[in-house]
């Protein structure tokens, strides 16, 4: 019997199937391994276009703080970068691998010195501000922990954080003139402040707000300030009045100790977060407590074998999909909602950050298995969302929606978890949610509604939004069929089908259609215009592929099997040309026309283990992670996305990937290590390799429990019950 068919066959699950007990996962003996944090290299993917965040924080914490440059540019968008040692302040909140900027909120700057310039300044005048290089020889990164020497101050500044509260300790050089200024205004990152407020609170304490409106138009940042010694002096500084310079002329020799606890609700939530989560003084206890954080999260998956460089790139990887999303409430579960309004608590920890283009297809996968009770959260704080603005949300940031990117990239995260039946999901809620953002018409989509596909007359980007809107309507029929409702399954099943209409056979590409059907004059499959074609950071080489949920239909589409796989095939072997106006730098990472660097792509490899060809998916899995991931600064092939592009890497070093979006189902990839460990509700979920040594990439059998599998993937819920999936190549 052929080992992988090429079936389609749905995998569904009964509603209520799947209701296991998450305090299972708690009776593992596993004790977390601290040499995991050894393991992390945060500095991955902060050179190239990686942008990841460079700093301390916590699994999925509020706070991110961390240094922020003078340079403002593409490649700033967390504030870091390899190239540019410049240091204009200390954010607490930042994004990581966002390809727009924003954030960056409630920096602060040690300083010493009087006759000081109170702006952001230019990169090519260290006076013109108060910014500072540092000395990179001096950084030290690891989970939980950041430090670097200030040149200019001679000040070393360390800092570390909780959840809510970034803790600094800075130690300055015998000066008199020793203060720490907040910048409210040139701290941000491609945002502009609508309204700020600092004032004291007795002689060791400060409080305020920062407005503002960037990539988030509405973004609301409380902040409570304390100090380890008293301040002489509280001065608004500056010509717009928006730096405020805290003096410390004694500091007795010692150290100085600042927490910052920031909060989306009010100025007394920042100081609840403070009293709940950081009341003592000790920096290095609450550096080890982060540090044990992140060893506890990380080592939720345990792996053997593989060498020192994959384990690194796997752990940093895996670190770098723990940082968002990010908790939104505050410690006493009161959260600002997408209605601009406070709402109390109801027992759920709210979240931000949602870059769900990106990150629908490996990083909310992956947390619902290794995080699924804060999966829930998550999914349900995207139903909050919902009912709060009337639709899931597209990329929504600290409360407000940004509509950045194409489709309706909530859908599919919605929908898998109504098919999983993650526990803790209110499955009658969230699927009202899902219908009532799949039949709104804005967006493009009542195009779709009126012509059975988006016109490019009518539409910019018309084929990424309209494929992506199919595979969103893909996933929703299978949560429509775990719920039981025949009749919506079978709407949103044909409506996923819209992509078709865009199929050339002449050409063997989707292409642009107009409204009254005629195709788009002329034709270049390599044209890359960003924003001014038919597709979004991308071309007609790689959102052809983007059908994952209807392989079979795709299929059709070419006539056949070997006109589908030849086609398949040039993919990968054609050269790597882009042509056209403005080409977005999000496309790159080729291996021919594929472009690991950016989203559309991720699930394309594994369309050959869907057609029952395996063993090509297999030796392209392991090609993409040998040479789209390295521990060098550079080491990502595009922006990591939030997550996105780590967590590729996770689940297909680990063998498994989702591909089709709401099935349940996880694809067999490239099993890296010799074996895999990963605690879930059911015990432990082991994944062992044998003879996968030299890059071999021929796959004779698969075994789950003992048995045999006949088919290239496995189900979520036999993934949570725990057991033994064995590779034998």
């Amino acid at each position: 019997m052929k080992l992988f068919s090429n079936s389609n066959t749905k995998t569904t699950f009964a509603a209520g199937a799947f209701v296991l007990a998450l305090a299972a996962a708690s009776c593992s003996s596993h004790h977390p391994d601290s040499s995991l944090s050894d393991l992390v290299d945060p500095l991955i993917g902060s050179g190239g276009h990686g942008h990841v965040f460079v700093g301390a924080d916590v699994p999925f914490g509020m706070v991110q703080v961390g240094p922020a440059s003078v340079t403002q540019g593409w490649d700033w968008c967390s504030g870091y970068h390899e190239s540019d040692s410049t240091v204009i302040g200390f954010s607490h909140t930042h994004l990581s691998g966002t390809g727009c900027g924003d954030l960056l909120d409630i920096t602060v700057m040690p300083v010493v010195g009087s006759d000081l310039m109170y702006a952001r300044g230019r990169v090519d005048s260290v006076g013109s501000g108060l910014w500072s290089y540092a000395d990179r020889s001096r950084q030290v990164v690891r989970p939980g922990y950041y430090s670097v020497l200030l040149t200019r101050y001679d000040i070393l500044t360390e800092m570390t954080s909780t959840s809510r509260v970034g803790m600094h300790r800075y130690s300055f050089p015998d000066s008199k003139e020793k203060a720490v200024v907040f910048d409210l205004m040139n701290g941000g990152n491609w945002d502009s402040p609508t309204d700020v407020h600092i004032e004291p609170v007795g002689d060791r304490s400060v409080r305020g707000w920062r407005h503002s409106k960037g990539w988030a138009p509405d973004q609301k940042v409380f902040f409570v300030v304390e100090f380890s010694k008293p301040f002489s002096t509280l001065e608004l500084k500056g010509d717009d009045g928006m730096f405020a310079r805290v003096d410390f002329p004694d500091l007795d020799g010692e150290p100085l100790l600042m927490k910052v606890a920031i909060s989306a609700v009010s100025m007394e939530g920042a100081a609840g977060n403070m009293d709940k989560e950081l009341p003592g003084w000790d920096f290095d206890a609450v550096a080890e407590a982060a540090e044990n954080d992140w060893i506890s999260s990380l080592g939720k998956v345990r792996i053997k074998g593989g060498t020192d460089d994959q384990r690194k790139i796997f752990y940093t990887a895996l670190y770098h999909a723990m940082i968002a999303p990010s908790e939104f409430s505050d410690a006493d579960g009161r959260w600002r909602g997408a209605d601009g309004t406070v709402h109390e608590s109801d027992g759920s920890v709210k979240y931000t950050t949602y870059s769900l283009w990106d990150t629908y297809r490996a990083e909310m996968p992956l947390l619902s298995i290794i995080e699924p009770a804060r999966y829930a959260d998550m999914v349900n704080t995207m139903v909050d969302i919902c009912e709060e603005q009337g639709r899931l949300p597209v990329w929504h940031l600290w409360g407000c929606e940004t509509d950045c990117m194409v489709g309706n990239p909530g859908i599919p995260v919605v929908a898998d978890a109504i098919v999983k039946g993650i526990p803790g999901v209110d499955r009658d809620r969230a699927y009202k949610a899902l219908l009532t953002t799949a039949l709104d018409t804005i967006r493009g989509n009542g195009f779709r509604q009126k012509y059975g596909y988006i016109p490019f007359d009518l539409w910019k980007e018309s084929i990424a939004y309209d494929m992506e809107y199919a595979l969103a309507d893909g996933a929703l029929a299978q949560a429509s069929l775990a719920m039981g409702d025949s009749a919506n399954y079978r709407y949103f099943t044909e409506r996923s089908h819209s992509y078709r209409n865009y199929f050339d056979p002449s050409t063997g590409f989707m292409r642009g259609k107009d409204s009254k059907g005629n195709w788009r004059e002329p034709f270049n499959e390599f044209d890359t215009s960003h924003r001014a074609n038919d597709y979004c950071e991308g071309n007609a080489w790689q959102y052809t592929w983007l059908v994952p949920h209807d392989v079979e239909g795709l299929k059709a589409c070419f006539g056949s099997e070997e006109r589908m796989m030849a086609k398949l095939d040039s993919l990968f072997t054609v050269e790597s040309t882009l042509e056209g106006t403005d080409v977005s730098p999000d496309v790159s990472g080729f291996i021919g026309q594929y472009a690991h660097g950016n989203e559309p792509g991720h699930h394309t490899a594994y369309l050959y283990a869907m057609l029952g060809h395996q063993d090509k998916t297999t030796s392209l899995v392991r090609r993409i992670l040998d040479e789209m991931y390295t521990t060098k600064p550079d080491g990502l092939s595009g922006n990591e996305d939030v997550g996105q592009m780590s967590a590729w890497y996770v689940m297909s070093a680990m063998g498994l990937y989702e591909v089709e979006p709401g099935s349940g189902r996880y694809r067999f990839g490239y099993p890296l290590f010799d074996e895999v460990e990963i605690d879930v509700p059911g015990g432990v979920f082991r994944i062992v390799a044998e003879g996968n040594r030299g890059g071999n990439a021929c796959i004779r059998a698969v075994y789950l429990n003992g048995k045999e599998l006949q088919d290239s993937y496995i189900s979520y819920y036999d993934i949570m019950e725990g057991g033994e999936l064995m590779f034998k190549f």
